[in-house]
């Protein structure tokens, strides 16, 4: 440990990382930094705002490391492997705090569109910042032992190109394809599948009171999102799991930035939801960003209640 601490590591050139993590840097800065202030200027804070919360602060979190990504696929050096670990073990804390939160959402919704009467559910609902804490807890503890721990004589000099050594360890593989993925994946479609049959089910969903095909667009989106973000890391992870090979390490790297891909797309997932259920957020506050558009937003939504799930 102490030898690599003193070494600069050679960046290693690659324009589509530095091309993905720039597009990711500025559009998902730019987004969740939005996301965030109408989220804090927001008056009434429901339940599913405090995830979408922690969700743009997680993904501001993993942003903020990106110059350090693109200075290395740059090809520029300087870089202590002590660094690289370190970020890394961002990324991984955004990843799965990202599925746990992506997937909170998707229950709480779930909770609040098929039992809308249940005290139970109204009490449960509102412990979402423990929730929170509890995710946040989860996968800080969880990816730092992991990610860190080293194979004994191993020279770990390749910064961000350096092998995934838990990739070959059982109980790591295991809780991440387990818990770390395929859970929250089982309660996403489960939970979609719930709200798809009770909007199905209601007259309702029939009525302008809510538009079914937002909401379904909603649900969509949310799971192309998932899939997309995180499917091929945790598929490839597996496959290297068995078949330890130095084109799935390469292919997993790749697997990776379509997981920073997710700070970027995260806040499509907090437009679909506002603009279906219209859940207590302060449109004006957008308008006040967007004064071009302040005339047309007044007009249409003067006419429309927030509708509370």
């Amino acid at each position: 440990m102490g030898s690599n601490k003193s070494q600069n590591v050679t960046g290693h050139k690659d324009l589509v990382f530095v091309g993905t993590y720039s597009l990711v840097f500025m559009a998902g800065l730019t987004l969740n930094v939005i996301a965030l202030v109408v989220f804090c200027q927001t008056k009434l804070r429901s339940h599913t705002m405090v995830y979408m919360t922690n969700l743009a602060v997680a993904d501001l979190l993993l942003i903020s490391t990106l110059p350090v990504r693109i200075y290395y696929y740059l090809g520029f050096s300087g870089l202590s492997q002590n660094l690289c670990e370190g970020l890394g073990v961002v990324l991984l804390v955004n990843m799965y705090g990202s599925i746990f939160l992506l997937t909170c959402m998707s229950f709480d919704r779930c909770m609040a569109v098929c039992y809308p009467m249940s005290s139970r559910v109204k009490e449960g609902r509102k412990k979402a910042s423990l929730v929170c804490l509890g995710v946040w807890m989860l996968t800080v503890g969880a990816s730092l032992p992991i990610y860190l721990k080293k194979k004994p004589g191993n020279n770990q000099t390749l910064c961000f190109m350096s092998d995934p050594v838990y990739a070959t360890q059982p109980v790591a593989v295991f809780t991440t394809l387990t818990i770390g993925f395929g859970i929250p994946l089982t309660t996403m479609m489960t939970c979609s599948w719930f709200l798809v049959r009770a909007i199905n089910r209601s007259t309702v969903a029939q009525t302008d009171v809510i538009d079914s095909r937002k909401i379904r667009r909603m649900i969509t989106v949310n799971l192309v999102i998932f899939l997309v973000c995180f499917l091929p890391y945790h598929l490839i992870l597996g496959l290297l799991y068995i078949n330890y090979v130095p084109s799935l390490c390469t292919a997993l790297h790749y697997s990776l930035v379509l997981a920073c891909v997710n700070a970027m797309l995260d806040p499509l997932a907090y437009y679909f939801t506002t603009e279906t259920f219209r859940k207590n957020m302060d449109i004006g506050t957008v308008r006040k960003m967007w004064p071009l558009h302040s005339n047309s937003l007044d007009d249409n939504n003067q006419s429309h209640n927030p509708l509370n799930t």
